[in-house]
Formats: structure tokens, C-alpha cells, sequence
């Protein structure tokens, strides 16, 4: 576990959404820790390591090493991790590899295109949004339009699936929903207010059997409002995704931020089996 001087530390030095104690704890139900100046969480026999210090710039070495004395001290059968880089080293010990990049919009200096006002100007005209932390049948309903319309990779899906988790167990999270002039749910965003200096977009989803042109344009410019009236800094936007996420969040002014590695590190007594395996397939 975590001391709370600990997470008022992570809270405070956090700059990428899996910093968020609660939100991670939210999606994953894990178990969290802090040690090397690195956020990690440990559930049944897996081990999630985030590998963004806190306090110090990425180094491959140091990376590798607290990994190494991580696993050596919890034996996690699995162990999966988020970096912004792969050290060398690890590289072919690596699965299930995903690479992308954060996005992030900087609020102390940007100014919402004119376009964009109008367009939320008319959105707004036939929309209302509602902030809440209540999961209904609803945006069960929208989430699983969206999904089934939406080419993402399992883990994207899956952090859908997971967005009620998230609202019931973090109390700095919420929705921000759209609803037509019938009631009927439009577009919704989760978002967490967790980290100190930003606040983070999770996830956003539209709908085309209740379509209103600029709903999610609306729900961002709510956000905008929402972190500006919380003092955030900015707003992280989470990753690329596909190339229609990425163009949304251009539209409104993200710019990439950090990259970003993901995978599952094969246990290194495994290793040696692994290649065994290759070779012996070739012969």
C-alpha cells in the first residue's frame, strides 16, 4: 500500500493519467505501491509498473533495475508496464508491444478557434450536459454503439468497459453527458481531476442513433471549462488511439506530449524456453 504522504507526493509530481492512484486502482482493481520513485500495483499474481518517475528523468538502466528487483522481490507471473521508451535490453523479452503518444492541451495559452465557438454555439442550442458520477443503462448503451463501430485495440476496449469501475471507485472522477431536447443521451465523456497540475480526458464516446452534430465539441469546451475552473494547467488527452481520435484532439489544439510503450515483460527464466521453442520450429 501507499502512504498518504506518498500519494500527496504522486498526486503533486503526476504528469501522465496512469500517476492517478485512483484511477488506475479504479480500472484495475490492483492493489497500489510506490518505491524507487515508481508507481506500481500488484493484483492476484500481476504486477502493473508505471514507468514514468515521479522525480527524475526516464533512464534505461534504472528502469531495468527497478524492474528486475521488483520482480525478484513480488514474483509476479505476469508483469505489464507502460514506459516511454523500451531499454534495449528488455526489448526481446517483450510481448504484446504497443507504441503511441500522449497528447496533451496546454490551457495557459490557448484560445478556442472561432469556428469552434460556433460550432459549439449551435450544439449547445439543442443539447444540455450534465455532470454526474452515475453509471445508467444508457451509457451502457452508447458504449457499446460506440465499440461496435470503433476499430481499438483490446486494451482501449477494455478501459471502455471499465469506465463505471472507474466512476464508483475514484471520487475525483466524472461524466460530463449530452442530452437532446427528449432526453435522450447524445455523447458523453469520463474525466478525472485526480493529478494536481491537470486533468484528464479518459474516454469519450458519440452516438449515431441519437445524433447531434458538435456534441462532442460541446462536451470538450465543458471540459475546458471544468479544468480551467479547477485550476488545472492542462489537459492531459490520453493517447493518439486511431487517426480519428487524433485529428479530434488536434481540432482542439492537443499537441503530442510524451511517447508511449506498453506491453508484457516475459519472465526471464522464460526466455531462453522462447527461443528454444523458435528454434526448434525452424528445424
Amino acid at each position: 500500500m501507499i502512504t498518504q504522504e506518498e500519494e500527496k507526493h504522486i498526486r503533486e509530481c503526476a504528469y501522465v493519467p496512469e500517476h492517478i492512484v485512483s484511477l488506475m486502482v479504479g480500472i484495475s482493481r490492483a492493489e497500489p505501491f510506490f518505491q524507487e520513485d515508481h508507481l506500481f500495483f500488484l493484483k492476484d499474481d500481476g504486477m502493473i509498473l508505471v514507468g514514468y518517475p515521479l522525480g527524475k528523468n526516464f533512464q534505461d538502466e534504472f528502469f531495468s533495475a527497478v524492474l528486475a528487483k521488483l520482480q525478484k522481490k513480488f514474483q509476479p507471473a505476469t508483469t505489464w508496464f507502460v514506459t516511454p521508451r523500451i531499454p534495449a535490453s528488455l526489448s526481446p523479452r517483450v510481448r504484446g508491444k504497443e507504441a503511441d503518444e500522449y497528447y496533451k492541451l496546454d490551457l495557459r495559452d490557448s484560445r478556442i478557434k472561432r469556428t469552434l465557438q460556433r460550432e459549439v454555439e449551435k450544439a449547445a442550442l439543442v443539447l444540455r450536459v450534465e455532470k454526474h458520477r452515475d453509471w445508467s443503462p444508457e451509457h451502457e448503451s452508447l458504449t457499446r454503439e460506440f465499440l461496435g463501430k470503433e476499430n481499438l485495440n483490446p486494451r482501449v476496449r477494455e478501459l471502455y468497459l471499465r469506465i463505471p469501475q472507474v466512476l464508483a471507485h475514484s471520487e475525483t472522477s466524472l461524466a460530463l453527458s449530452a442530452r437532446d431536447e427528449k432526453g435522450n443521451l447524445s455523447a458523453f465523456f469520463a474525466v478525472e481531476l485526480g493529478a494536481q497540475r491537470f486533468a484528464t480526458y479518459v474516454v469519450g464516446c458519440h452516438s449515431l442513433i441519437h445524433y447531434v452534430p458538435h456534441a462532442s465539441d460541446l462536451l470538450f469546451h465543458e471540459m475546458i471549462g471544468l479544468a480551467r475552473e479547477k485550476g488545472k494547467e492542462y489537459i492531459h488527452l490520453g493517447l493518439g488511439v486511431n487517426e480519428g481520435i487524433r485529428r479530434f484532439k488536434k481540432k482542439w489544439g492537443g499537441v503530442p506530449d510524451f511517447p508511449y510503450f506498453a506491453g508484457e515483460i516475459i519472465p526471464a527464466q522464460n526466455t531462453t524456453l522462447t527461443w528454444l521453442r523458435a528454434l526448434a520450429s525452424k528445424i
